[in-house]
């Protein structure tokens, strides 16, 4: 029985989302050919929504939804091809999702990378805040009118506790005047994904479209393949033993931003382990939200700015 004051670091998805129905539902989840994502759109098939993956390699993406397909017995689960590096193809991806889909009730903005060497997009901008961010403020603000013909509908953006490490450097956003770090890179993109979702909350929830950013915990998973060892340890320092999640684990707490009838009527919140964080500034803080990632005025500043960057002016509100 689905009792979500139980509800912690070793929820799964199964038991986030037991006795929910979700026939009717439709889905898109990004990043959706493994880890999380593919975990995510997997327990959503589950419990009967259609669902669309997203994937760079379609082969994979296929693959994975032949597999969900299988295990489920749902037999609407779609994929679509979506490289967050390039804004032309999120602009042809998202034409593509409007024209198949009739609405949009559940966003997952799962994808991303993390700790990388430094890269450009094909924009020519760094890889982890053009690809973790710009790439998805694009992609979801495209998609605004699919979500806007739900009555209810829920965005999801996959932020990290990595956004402890960095807030949003609005002066240097691409490392162009500052050494590259890509820790600090990673930490910036991150807290941009908790703010755009405060933004978009703030725009959209009159309408009846929510945003949540969420923090699924230390998963092993394909998000790591950059990660050296003294990266791990790095890791460890930073938690103090940090203790990983299995991918079900994991996807857990998107599942629960995502459906939970707890939050119904809420947004722009961060949420880990299946609940709300509370804001949480200690130096040495392991768990909570940064003040910086819900700050209002810093996720005008990056809306405005992200505008900019993609050449596109999104009002909504």
């Amino acid at each position: 029985m689905r009792d979500p004051a139980t509800f912690g670091p070793t929820t799964t998805t199964n038991e986030v989302l037991d006795g929910i129905d979700l026939t009717g539902t439709i889905a898109v989840v990004t990043g959706g050919s493994s880890g999380l994502g593919q975990e995510t759109a997997r327990a959503l098939a589950a419990h009967g929504a259609e669902v669309t993956l997203t994937a760079r390699d379609v082969p994979k993406g296929e693959a994975v939804a032949d597999d969900i397909r299988a295990s489920t017995g749902n037999q609407r689960v779609g994929v679509e091809a979506l490289e967050l590096g390039s804004l032309a193809a999120v602009r042809a991806a998202a034409a593509r999702v409007l024209a198949k889909l009739p609405r949009m009730d559940l966003l997952i903005d799962n994808a991303g990378v993390m700790a990388c060497p430094f890269a450009k997009t094909a924009d020519g901008f760094e890889l982890q805040f053009g690809s973790n961010h710009l790439g998805h403020f694009l992609f979801t603000c495209l998609l605004v009118p699919a979500l806007l013909r739900s009555a209810a509908s829920r965005v999801v953006c996959l932020s990290s506790r990595g956004h402890h490490i960095a807030p949003v450097d609005f002066d240097d956003l691409n490392f162009e005047r500052r050494p590259y770090d890509k820790w600090q890179s990673y930490g910036q993109a991150k807290t941009a994904n908790v703010l755009f979702a405060v933004e978009l909350d703030r725009r959209l929830s009159s309408r009846g479209t929510r945003a949540f950013a969420v923090h699924p915990g230390a998963i092993v998973t394909e998000l790591g393949r950059h990660l050296q060892p003294e990266d791990i340890q790095y890791l460890q320092t930073r938690s103090r033993g940090m203790q990983f999640k299995t991918v079900e684990q994991g996807a857990a707490t998107s599942c629960f931003a995502a459906t939970a009838p707890e939050l119904r009527g809420r947004g722009g919140l961060y949420l880990e382990d299946c609940h709300v964080a509370e804001v949480n500034d200690a130096a040495d803080a392991l768990e909570g939200v940064k003040s910086y990632a819900l700050d209002r005025a810093n996720a005008a500043r990056l809306w405005e700015t992200s505008e900019r960057l993609v050449g596109q002016r999104f009002p909504l509100d």
